[in-house]
């Protein structure tokens, strides 16, 4: 039932800020702090609509240079509703080109200046991402990426596309990553407390001096600071959960027998 209920309820909440964000766009077209405003819009309702937990650790984040890429591990379609409430100043995000053909989010999407990309045609492909990197040099804009290029399903990390570390050593722009733990598997919609789920930000990693060789060791110096993040999360969170459960056990017990 409670599942039920949050699925009609997150339904019109998609609706609704769909046709505010389409609005906030047309009154200030491709403007790039629109995606953060358009980011809060869908994540801080959702937060209590879908009951979940949040501890956001994102100092490095909120304190990133002007222009940089942030690159975050990418779980489900519910990471617009987490990473919303995180997504810093000034930062659009890359998407597929056929995003913009999805009713209202498509056309926010797109509004709120957000890059998309045709992947199915490798020179237009190429094309938006040298106007992104002149976006990072120029316009003191960031970069959101999921570098995994498609969901994980919340397993592990699969293996990093090169895009964002092209992007950011052409433009000479430090790399920001953002963690967020293993939620998606647990995310548990019928009960009133979900999840508790933490992101963590890191400290930048700068490409100044770097040149494209460097970007293999960049790569893998990426993909393994952010799954240890992940596994330290994962961790602290099962402990935290460990350390409940007695409590909640010797409650139940006290409960059923009253002569304890």
């Amino acid at each position: 039932m409670l599942l039920s209920i949050r699925m009609l309820l997150m339904s019109l909440h998609f609706m609704v800020s769909g046709v505010l964000g389409v609005l906030l766009g047309m009154c200030r077209p491709f403007n790039p702090d629109n995606s953060r405003l358009c980011a809060r819009l869908y994540a801080w309702p959702s937060k209590w609509i879908l009951g979940y937990r949040l501890k956001a650790e994102v100092g490095p984040l909120m304190d990133k240079p002007q222009s940089c890429v942030i690159i975050a591990n990418h779980q489900s379609n519910y990471d617009l509703f987490v990473f919303g409430n995180v997504v810093p100043y000034r930062t659009v995000c890359i998407g597929k080109k056929s995003l913009k053909w999805v009713p209202l989010f498509g056309q926010l999407f797109w509004l709120a200046g957000n890059v998309l990309i045709d992947r199915g045609n490798a020179h237009k492909a190429r094309k938006s991402m040298l106007a992104t990197t002149r976006t990072l040099q120029e316009k003191e804009t960031s970069i959101w990426v999921f570098p995994e290029g498609t969901r994980n399903l919340g397993k592990t990390l699969l293996p990093f596309k090169k895009g964002a570390f092209q992007m950011a050593i052409s433009a000479g722009v430090p790399i920001v990553p953002v963690c967020v733990s293993t939620y998606s598997q647990h995310l548990k919609l019928n009960r009133w407390h979900s999840a508790d789920i933490l992101i963590r930000s890191l400290p930048a990693i700068p490409t100044t001096g770097l040149t494209l060789d460097d970007m293999p060791a960049l790569m893998a110096q990426c993909r393994e600071q952010m799954l240890d993040c992940i596994e330290a999360m994962d961790r602290e969170l099962i402990t935290r959960k460990n350390l409940r459960l007695p409590h909640v056990a010797g409650r139940k017990t006290a409960e059923s027998n009253p002569n304890l």
